[in-house]
């Protein structure tokens, strides 16, 4: 067999979709993103949302929102890919590393509450594998330290605390006590990426939680003219009758999403909850078959969350890196094409530049050091599933 780690799900359907909107002649921003938009706040229980190209646009714009920059702290755990901490770099604030908690993905809540201080402006948590983290007992943490909190923007202001930006570009579908993704932290940000559980090429979505005396409307505009150089009108408005001329309201960016990429989204978002059940079930049947005795395997449904399914990560007990690399190479030999998530930041050019050093994350360390993930996607024959297994048990 030849078990490819991540396709996109794509049918006629989603192809007919696209079709019709290079057909109609509106292929930029225009009514199909405008109605992707209406249905992921629907679906995410949020009052608004805004796409955009990717979703480290829509992390960094969430940053930009809240006004954070040269002199602001931002926290993110080192276990994470590098869009959750290169957003911080790209405003110009500090970036603030800290430990995942021993045997576990997400962030050390200790860690956080002792790295909070007068210039700390947001935390930054990470949905890995499309398991929620404890928003609760984050925003707790960050209540806590309210009497620290120095805010230097109105919408600092309205918050009244260190903001909660979560990085869930894993998690679109994910719940934590019956809540879903979208609606736990004050931002929240989701990728559509090609491999991602929905998909548009390339895009993401960034949600949010109605703030006290902040109109949700307005946080909207302003993304939208960070969006597009500052235009205070866009595409669509502008093709209304004597409506061509608009204002530059800053010198903002360019990260808008078209409507041949919404096309695609609305066709997936339609058949979402069926791809969410079959990874459900692949997830089941990995479970139920992998030799459980020398391997932790992620949890992703328990009483508290459900998970959106996105990643099946395996930790090979008692193994190494070396041990661990092997094993792909050998599963990739046997057609099982495996990924690894992920090598801790601290462990990359970039962040070493930094002056970061990956003794200091030493429970990051050890969960990247013998982890491996398993191909999970909809795309899956039962038939693969039980090939996948099978390998697995027989080489690890």
């Amino acid at each position: 067999m030849n078990i490819l780690f991540s396709p996109p799900d794509i049918t006629e359907e989603e192809i007919q979709a696209v079709s019709e909107a290079l057909r109609s002649g509106w292929i930029t921003t225009g009514p199909r993103t405008k109605e992707f938009e209406r249905n992921i706040a629907q679906f995410t229980g949020c009052n608004r949302a805004a796409c955009l190209n990717s979703a480290t646009a829509c992390l960094e714009t969430a940053l930009r929102l809240l006004g954070i920059g040269e002199g602001d702290e931002v926290i993110v755990p080192a276990y994470t890919y590098t869009a959750s901490a290169s957003v911080v770099a790209h405003v110009n604030a500090k970036l603030v590393l800290i430990d995942v908690e021993k045997d576990t993905y997400h962030l050390d809540y200790d860690a956080l509450e002792a790295a909070i201080n007068e210039s700390t402006k947001a935390v930054i948590p990470v949905d890995i594998g499309g398991v929620m983290v404890d928003y609760d007992r984050i925003r707790k943490i960050v209540e806590s330290k309210k009497n620290i909190f120095k805010a230097s923007t109105p919408l600092q202001e309205a918050l009244g605390r260190v903001a909660i930006v979560a990085d869930s570009a894993h998690g679109f579908g994910a719940s934590e006590g019956g809540v879903m993704s979208g609606m736990k932290a004050d931002f929240t940000s989701f990728s559509f990426h090609a491999v991602k559980n929905l998909t548009t090429a390339e895009g993401g979505a960034l949600t949010w939680r109605s703030i006290p005396g902040v109109d949700d409307e307005d946080i909207y505009k302003q993304i939208m003219l960070y969006s597009l150089h500052g235009q205070s009108k866009d595409a669509l408005a502008k093709t209304k009758l004597g409506a061509w001329e608009y204002d530059i309201k800053g010198t903002y960016y360019k990260c808008n999403m078209t409507d041949i990429m919404a096309s695609i989204g609305l066709v997936q978002l339609k058949r979402y909850p069926g791809l969410l059940k079959r990874r459900r079930d692949i997830i089941e049947r990995y479970t139920q078959g992998i030799a459980a005795d020398d391997v932790d395997i992620m949890k992703h449904f328990t009483d508290e969350y459900t998970s959106s399914g996105h990643l099946y990560l395996v930790r090979l007990l008692g193994k190494d890196v070396k041990e661990r690399n092997e094993l792909i190479t050998r599963l990739a030999e046997a057609g099982v094409a495996t990924n690894v998530h992920y090598k801790p930041l601290p462990m990359h050019t970039a962040y070493k530049n930094m002056g970061f050093d990956i003794k200091d994350f030493p429970h990051s360390y050890n969960m990247y050091r013998n982890e491996i993930t398993l191909p999970l996607h909809t795309c899956l024959t039962d038939e693969q599933v039980e090939y996948v297994i099978e390998q697995f048990n027989r080489m690890k």
